[in-house]
């Protein structure tokens, strides 16, 4: 699913497949909420095509005109058997904020690498100590600290869960109105699709949120405020120091070269990645623009030069798989000629994959070396 043309309108539209009565409709309009909203008659003209296709053994999953994507989604199990339709549109509204943020313009790329969006505190020693801790007094061993929907820090079995549930809850925590505290239903896609868990969320600062993944206990009195108070309140200034991480993902001061305008970084194995259009100052392009020229060249390289998935260990340079899977891409966009047009290029060393957006007054002899010496700075902290 993505946006036709700059300013296009994306609609998001699930019926009941039987039915075919819509359970709800959202709309975005370069990348905000729009108000305008899919005609019925629309709907019904969509749905009479998808129920023609499904007699002949056709899925419609999508229909597209110059500068509009209508998606059509077909939901689990429950939303299959319907047995009241008034209920379910009711209960799906309190997914509206996780939809809307997919339809955005997010400042997140999970949704795309299918990875965690993490940030590196500076003092992330202190910090997951702490997460240790209050985890063991909170009875569960599900608890992560996330800041505008990205993990600073997280337990090991926060981070067993599933990748699909490993992205989606902290991307949840992020796009939902701030709140000091939620006790809120989930479920699962891969571990519990049929039973909700309750995602208990803590407001520490403000868009810095502690989040437990728990079952019936502990309830909500039982951690807030006393837990709170003893093993955070002495860590205010370290918790203040995630703040500014949002936009940055990287602790203020650290080494980047200045041609570097944006940066993913992947660890294929771990499914955690940084990325940040932000490094350095407002130079042009937009941080928006930065984004969208990340994401594609993201999407690019996936399909075309690197696998999906991990490749074996690094072994010795004389071995014939070395020759047939590249290591470095890059790509030029406006001229060769020195302060014009941007660069992007794309490394992979072993496990892990690094993308960088650069200053058109990078030259393109020297961006593999910039990247592997940038990857070589990150590979500590991811």
């Amino acid at each position: 699913m993505g946006e036709e043309g700059t300013g296009g309108t994306v609609h998001l539209l699930c019926l009941a497949a039987s039915s075919g009565v819509p359970l709800f409709c959202r709309s975005s309009r370069g990348g905000a909420p729009a108000r305008q909203q899919l005609p019925f008659s629309v709907i019904g003209s969509l749905n009479g095509v998808h129920m023609f296709g499904q007699n002949l053994e056709v899925q419609l999953s999508s229909a597209r005109t110059e500068n509009t994507t209508v998606v059509l989604l077909v939901g689990l199990e429950e939303l299959t058997n319907i047995r009241n339709v008034e209920r379910l549109k009711k209960d799906l509204r309190a997914s509206y904020c996780l939809i809307d943020s997919f339809l955005g313009d997010s400042e997140l790329i999970g949704d795309l690498t299918q990875c965690v969006d993490c940030v590196i505190p500076p003092e992330g020693s202190l910090l997951q100590e702490a997460l240790s801790g209050f985890a063991e007094a909170a009875g569960t061993t599900f608890v992560s600290l996330v800041v505008s929907g990205r993990v600073v820090a997280a337990t090991e079995g926060w981070w067993r869960l599933g990748t699909p549930e490993a992205v989606l809850l902290p991307w949840l925590v992020g796009s939902l109105p701030p709140q000091t505290a939620r006790d809120y239903p989930v479920y699962l896609p891969h571990g519990s699709p049929t039973v909700p868990h309750r995602l208990l969320t803590l407001t520490l600062l403000p868009s810095l949120e502690l989040c437990l993944l728990c079952g019936p206990s502990p309830p909500l009195s039982q951690l807030y405020p006393q837990l709170l108070e003893r093993w955070w309140q002495p860590l205010l200034d370290p918790l203040r120091a995630c703040l500014p991480l949002g936009p940055r993902a990287l602790p203020s001061g650290f080494p980047l070269h200045t041609d570097i305008l944006g940066l993913l970084l992947l660890h294929l194995e771990l499914k955690r990645c940084l990325f940040t259009v932000e490094p350095l100052g407002d130079k042009e392009p937009s941080p928006e623009q930065r984004r969208r020229l990340l994401r594609n060249f993201y999407t690019l390289v996936t399909s075309t030069h690197f696998p999906p998935e991990p490749g074996p260990p690094e072994k010795t340079e004389d071995e014939v798989y070395q020759a047939q899977l590249p290591r470095a891409c890059y790509l030029v966009l406006g001229t060769e000629e020195p302060g014009t047009g941007v660069r992007l290029v794309a490394l992979q060393l072993g496990l892990r994959r690094l993308l960088l957006l650069l200053s058109p007054q990078s030259p393109t002899h020297g961006l593999r070396s910039l990247a592997t010496h940038t990857l070589h700075a990150l590979t500590p902290l991811l």
